[in-house]
Order: structure tokens, then sequence, then C-alpha cells
């Protein structure tokens, strides 16, 4: 457990999927740390002078020292705490690539698409991010079966950083599929993934984290109303 010289302040927002991936990383890990909830809309001093340049969540304060950037941050908690919990980076150099390059296509190629399905501003945009969603999906599938190698997880038999980087998206499978009856994973359509996100979910370290689906569902409702209210004020 993070302690004595070790102290650890995590700044985040129950919603950030980017805040939700460093506590996942310091669950697995089993680190204590103080939680700091920002209001994004009247962001700390403390926020702004950790994070000066993108001024978001999460930052980790380690020792008085911020790390800024959700994949950034996992990383450094593998690296600082070695001896805690289990090791999410491979030993393998190579393996260890690769599994940056699928968190990396998680953030920029998986999310964004998705994002956009979400946000965009025609039924047409939508249906256009939402299949070329899926077709990224599909390629992650495939990356799970050559990383898992048969096994539970991205990272084996036990939980890795791939695993980590994906797992902040797990309750908004589950958002989505109460907002608009759609899961990003499904049996059908990706069924390794599928089985993946109840596996992932149902472990102790993932429940100690994951936000409650009903809270961020009104979160959504909340900021697609203040939008519309937004839009129409403005037309």
């Amino acid at each position: 457990m993070a302690g004595g010289r070790d102290e650890l302040r995590l700044l985040g927002m129950f919603a950030s999927p980017f805040a939700l991936r460093v506590k996942l990383a310091l669950s697995f890990k089993g680190l204590s740390y103080e939680y700091v909830e920002e209001d994004l809309g009247n962001k700390s001093e403390l926020l702004l002078a950790s994070n000066p340049v993108h001024k978001k969540v999460p930052v980790l304060i380690h020792n008085g020292k911020p790390i800024c950037e959700s994949q950034v941050v996992v990383q450094y908690i593998d690296e600082a705490f070695p001896g805690a919990g289990d090791r999410l980076l491979p030993a393998d150099p190579y393996e260890r690539a690769v599994a940056r390059f699928w968190a990396a296509y998680i953030d920029d190629q998986l999310l964004a698409s998705w994002l956009k399905a979400s946000m965009g501003k025609t039924d047409e945009e939508k249906a256009e991010a939402l299949q070329d969603t899926f077709s990224k999906v599909a390629i992650l599938e495939a990356a799970f079966k050559e990383c898992s190698k048969g096994k539970p997880f991205f990272g084996g038999d036990t939980v890795g950083y791939l695993d980590v980087a994906l797992g902040t998206l797990v309750p908004w499978v589950h958002v989505g599929e109460a907002l608009y009856g759609m899961r990003l994973f499904d049996a059908s359509r990706s069924p390794l993934l599928d089985a993946w996100v109840e596996r992932f979910a149902a472990l102790d370290a993932a429940k100690a984290v994951l936000p409650d689906t009903g809270r961020l569902v009104e979160y959504v409702k909340t900021k697609h109303a203040e939008r519309a209210a937004a839009t129409s004020a403005n037309s």
C-alpha cells in the first residue's frame, strides 16, 4: 500500500473514463491514495497548476510531483510501484510495445469514433460513425484473440495494461445499452470482448472503482439537455 514517503493524490472527475483508467490501475496495484473530485466547470488552482498544458483530469500527484495523461500515468504507476499487485506492463519489450500500440488504438481510434457516434450533429453522421466504430471493434476483437492467447484477459491469466486501458469503457458499454439499446461489444459481433466485459467487471479490484451506471446515465442526459438548450439559444 502507498504510505510513508509515498503520498498519492488523484485529481479526477467521476464521469471521466480517463480518470477511471487511473483509478483502475491504482486498484489493481492495491495502492492507497487521496481522491480529489474536480468540478471541470470551475477547475481548482491545484489542477491548473498541476496540468498547465492541457488543464484536464486525471492528474496523479506522487510526493508533490504531478503526472498527466491517463496512459502515461498508468505506465508510471506500474514502474514506480513494481512490487505492488500484479505487473501491468509485459516484461518482454516487444509485448510491451504491442500493448502500448493497442492502448493508443483504443483512445485514438475506437473511443474517438464511438464519441462521434454519440455526439454527431445529424442522424446520418451518427450512423456513419457507428458503423466505423463497429469496424474498429472487429479489429480489437482480433487483437484480443492474439494478445490473450486463449486466456481470460489481454494480460493472460491476470489483468494487464491493455485490460486497464480498455476497462475504462466497461461502464460506458452499459450506459450505451441503457440509453440507446446498443452495446459497444455484443455476443454476435464481438463475442470475445463481450465476455471480457463481464469478466473484467466481476473482478473485486474493478468493482471497487467502477462508477454506478445509473449515475452516469443521468449525467449523460443532463449534458445532452444542456447541449440542446445551448443550441436552441444560439439558433
